[in-house]
């Protein structure tokens, strides 16, 4: 359950980060108020993921993926550059959690 946990709290950082593009440095009242609510939940799903996963791969697992995902969202959904340098970077988050998640 407490895997579960964490994709939320991963979904919900990720929503929070999109908002933060959204808002437009605060001009946009709905997505700024948003930032704050999806993050607070989001820490709130990794305190309670904390009872039974080690705070190195809690915060590891929902950092890289979070990294990874807003990544890729900001290349299909906003236009950004991906390089070769940054695919490659991507490639090392990804298998970082990975091997962070294998190691639980």
């Amino acid at each position: 359950m407490y895997w579960f946990y964490l994709t939320i709290a991963i979904l919900l950082e990720v929503g929070g980060t999109v908002c933060m593009k959204l808002s437009d440095s605060f001009a946009n009242l709905v997505p700024s108020v948003l930032v704050f609510v999806l993050y607070g939940a989001s820490f709130a799903l990794m305190m309670v993921t904390l009872r039974g996963l080690d705070l190195a791969i809690v915060y590891g697992v929902w950092s890289g993926a979070g990294t990874a995902a807003i990544a890729i969202i900001g290349v299909v959904s906003f236009g950004e550059s991906m390089t070769l340098v940054r695919a490659f970077s991507l490639g090392l988050v990804v298998i970082g959690v990975v091997g962070l998640k294998l190691s639980a």
